[in-house]
């Protein structure tokens, strides 16, 4: 290697280091947690319980992680942290039931089934992302493998502690999930494979169906296999050779137990009542995903106690979705279904109240009912409803304080909690973008971030005749 060749990777190293720095910076104050007191009283607020009503002029005290009171005129313990809440708005934190943030891969494509294949590796802590929904209220996501698969990879759910690592973020007892998917993502019917390439199995909507039947056949036996293997060794025999494992259909057997949810990628009527009536002849629930057509079978997803995470208003973008309507949710919820609204988009998971406020023009659902598709709700579908969810006692502390009623368009978040410790605060960010400014000047003037000198840091090309 030349010394010029040196003097080059040298200066890109710099370069290289300094833009960590300035991106580090850009975050900073928000690497850790803010301060905060391990008790925090917020007080005289409009309370919005969720399960229990819209308490005016009202306290919530977050003690150790949870919510410890609820009431007026709340008395604070020494050293706590006091918020005054007076035209403030509380509610839960939101819960986004579909989303592929923080993941630095989404879908492994090559196979029909990739159930071996775990989105908990690809979780990236520091995605700016998970900041900026903080600043949208949300606390809790779905973070799901993508839908280009038959069945796709295992899904986790995260709670969003920015600056924390990753083992930190991960929802204690939620119950894992795993990905499906329908229709054209899957056919990949807009997408030929490469010239000499074989097109990959299924082709079609009864090819899915048919490679679903066929997983879930195998997960069956695999499972009495294991069982007779278990029997036969609780009775007392020797030397037995245990089946071999299997870590595609390892999974399926915790779907077929009740111990991972299905999350299926659906848009048409036709496909979510062929996985509605799938997973009841295997006896295990699904999570419908999108599903703009369930409203024409909304009783048969009811009578099967299935759930649904939909779009308030995004369609139109493929022929799967051309049938959606803005009444999608309340057709789902006046029959009984448990229905959410998801982001499936960094950017919309930020304004997910707005998503739920239009419920309340396309359907007439009250507030307390909008508010459920983006609290409560999410919560029972992901299994976490004892622990999040609404406003009560008991509960974990995700909170998040709004300047305004955050069924309005001009609602902003103030400040948001997660288990009592506060991971965004408005004025803080504020306080700290003129200091950002600066260091971006000071980095862009350090001498390691200067162009090289003439004739220096550049590749040479070797002249004519030059050594090998």
């Amino acid at each position: 290697m030349t010394h010029s060749t040196l003097n080059a990777t040298g200066h890109r190293a710099a370069r290289n280091s300094a833009l960590l720095l300035l991106f580090a910076g850009t975050f900073a104050g928000a690497q850790k947690p803010l301060p905060a007191a391990s008790t925090t009283l917020i007080r005289n607020a409009t309370i919005l319980t969720v399960t229990k009503g819209t308490l005016q002029n009202a306290d919530l005290l977050m003690e150790h992680g949870k919510i410890a009171r609820i009431g007026t005129h709340l008395s604070a313990p020494a050293g706590a942290t006091i918020v005054d809440g007076t035209g403030k708005y509380v509610m839960p934190g939101i819960i986004d039931p579909h989303s592929h943030s923080m993941i630095d891969a989404v879908n492994e494509g090559t196979l029909s089934v990739t159930s071996m294949v775990n989105i908990e590796d690809v979780l990236n802590p520091t995605a700016p992302a998970i900041y900026r929904e903080l600043a949208g209220g949300v606390t809790t996501i779905n973070v799901l493998h993508g839908s280009a698969n038959t069945i796709g990879g295992q899904t986790i759910t995260v709670k969003l502690k920015w600056g924390e690592p990753v083992d930190s973020m991960i929802f204690p007892g939620a119950l894992p999930g795993i990905k499906f998917a329908l229709g054209e993502n899957v056919t990949r019917k807009d997408n030929p494979p490469p010239a000499g390439q074989e097109r990959r199995y299924p082709f079609t909507r009864m090819g899915q169906e048919e490679v679903l039947r066929d997983a879930f056949t195998r997960a069956q036996n695999y499972r009495a296999e294991w069982a007779a293997y278990h029997a036969a060794v609780a009775k007392g025999a020797k030397d037995l050779v245990p089946p071999r494992r299997d870590l595609a259909l390892d999974p399926l057997v915790q779907v077929l137990e009740g111990k991972r949810i299905v999350n299926v990628h659906s848009y048409r009527a036709d496909e979510i009542l062929m996985m509605v009536n799938l997973a009841r002849d295997f006896g295990f629930h699904v999570l419908i995903q999108h599903g703009l057509e369930a409203y024409k079978i909304a009783s048969e997803i009811a009578a099967a106690g299935d759930g649904v995470s939909t779009f308030v208003d995004s369609w139109g973008y493929k022929i799967e979705a051309e049938d959606a309507i803005p009444y999608n949710v309340a057709i789902l919820m006046r029959h009984g279904v448990v229905v959410t609204i998801n982001s499936d988009d960094d950017g919309r998971a930020r304004r997910l109240n707005v998503d739920a406020a239009k419920e309340m023009r396309y359907g007439g659902l009250t507030e307390d009912e909008a508010l459920r598709t983006i609290t409560y709700n999410g919560a029972v579908q992901l299994g976490v409803q004892n622990r999040v969810g609404s406003l009560e006692v008991g509960k974990d502390a995700d909170v998040a304080i709004w300047d305004a009623d955050p069924l309005s368009v001009y609602a902003k978040v103030d400040q948001t909690y997660i288990d009592g410790e506060k991971f965004f605060d408005r004025q803080q960010d504020l306080a700290r973008r003129d200091s950002l400014v600066a260091l971006k000047a000071q980095l862009e003037k350090a001498p390691e971030n200067q162009p090289p000198a003439q004739g220096r840091g550049r590749i040479v090309p070797p002249t004519t005749g030059g050594s090998k």
